[in-house]
């Protein structure tokens, strides 16, 4: 395939955005070469600036469940776009998502919208500090929560983990405050706990991790942290960006029958559009302002935009619950598919998968947390098999920390072709 085209876009974008990207994992540094610029999508397909079909597996890292362009969606933006694109006061399509995602999802009361999943996340500590009383929170290596200073830390040593910022600009006293622990080590946790008795707000978790690749919880895992939180005084929230209303209608704490304290939300509940969203019993989201003492506001929250499009979006899903079996039919038919080729060419991976979310990791042992998923992707091998899957017209996340999103608009002949490529391209790893 050429990309003449996206590379001279690249080339101009450089010069006036930093990296020429507007978030760092499209500029294509994992993994080598000039990004590719898109021009349009619709259903499971990307149309590049070159005339490039290529059949989509990030799907904009999550929310187009259902493909590009859904048409209900489409309609909705548009109709709402007619009678205006943002008031900031209230509208009647805000309490009306509200109580659908309500209905939807276990264990919640009240939700309030923001912008982004950054935002829910920050505000979801926030509030959980509030509410507490407690300053420090403990988060998970490997875990992303947006680019909030107190998720960007890193791991220091030994089990009492005080973290370093991970980024310039991220100061040592908002480093002290989060404390790190390993995915799937629940007696690590509880040492943490231990060592910082009566002092942590909360514990924030991808009950499903989505930013290490696809990683699943240990059987246990997430009720052990349940019980810890509960031991301890401790809010558990479940950043539920990627899972939420994507692995089922109520997302993990669905799937997997643990309750969370508070739950943040972004991707599917704005239908493609910037939103974001965190939500929790009564109890909890009286602390928050007005209510409360908790301040967050934000002008677009709520926009009438984002609301149309989520609001169209959860009410397909709450209207087809097939839509999630079905999904998981289609990863689970990609899964064998990949595998019988990897063991025919003898190429070393792990497969991990839950529900619509997949990832190939290559290596031979599991991977489970950071430390497994960073020793498979150190290898390189990810890069060769992503440029060749790109050759044959196979789009991919840009990394190999990235989870693969399937939408329920990919046929099995989508499949079937990706199974093809994927055999080619392993011959070459």
């Amino acid at each position: 395939m050429i990309y003449k085209r996206s590379s001279a876009l690249f080339a101009e974008a450089q010069k006036v955005i930093p990296g020429g990207v507007n978030s760092p994992v499209r500029a294509f540094k994992a993994v080598g070469g000039d990004p590719i610029f898109v021009k349009n999508a619709n259903g499971a397909y990307l149309y590049d600036e070159d005339g490039n079909q290529l059949i989509d597996y990030i799907n904009s890292w999550g929310p187009m469940i259902l493909g590009h362009a859904f048409q209900p969606v489409v309609d909705a933006v548009i109709d709402k776009a007619r009678k205006g694109t943002s008031f900031g006061m209230p509208t009647e399509i805000e309490t009306k998502i509200a109580e659908l995602a309500v209905k939807m999802v276990p264990n919640i009361d009240m939700i309030r919208f923001v912008n982004s999943g950054t935002e829910a996340c920050m505000s979801a500590v926030r509030l959980a500090r509030g509410y507490t009383g407690k300053d420090k929170i403990i988060k998970f290596a490997g875990c992303y929560h947006g680019h909030s200073d107190s998720f960007l830390i890193q791991a220091g040593s030994g089990a009492v983990t005080f973290g370093s910022p991970n980024s310039p600009g991220v100061t040592s006293g908002t480093a002290k405050d989060t404390l790190l622990a390993t995915y799937n080590d629940l007696n690590n946790v509880a040492e943490i706990i231990s060592n910082n008795e009566n002092k942590v707000a909360c514990i924030i978790i991808e009950p499903v991790a989505g930013n290490m690749g696809c990683i699943t919880p240990k059987d246990g895992f997430l009720q052990g942290l349940r019980d810890l939180c509960d031991a301890n005084n401790i809010l558990l929230i479940f950043d539920e960006v990627m899972t939420g209303f994507r692995l089922s209608a109520g997302g993990v704490q669905e799937l997997y029958g643990v309750r969370a304290d508070i739950v943040t939300f972004g991707k599917v509940i704005g239908g493609g559009l910037p939103v974001g969203a965190f939500a929790a019993k009564k109890e909890i989201m009286s602390s928050l302002a007005p209510l409360g003492p908790v301040y967050q506001a934000g002008t677009l929250s709520g926009n009438p935009l984002a609301m149309a499009a989520g609001l169209a979006m959860l009410e397909y899903l709450d209207k087809n619950p097939q839509v999630f079996e079905s999904l998981s039919d289609k990863t689970a038919y990609l899964h064998k598919g990949l595998k019988e080729v990897f063991v025919a060419n003898k190429v070393a991976h792990t497969i991990n998968r839950v529900g619509s979310m997949i990832s190939v990791h290559f290596s031979e042992t599991p991977v489970i947390d950071f430390k497994t998923a960073a020793n498979a992707a150190e290898k390189g091998t990810f890069n060769t098999f992503f440029h060749s899957m790109l050759s044959q017209g196979i789009y991919l996340a840009p990394s190999a920390y990235e989870t693969w999103f399937l939408c329920d608009a990919l046929s099995y002949e989508d499949l079937d072709k990706t199974i093809a490529a994927a055999a080619v391209a392993s011959k070459n790893l």
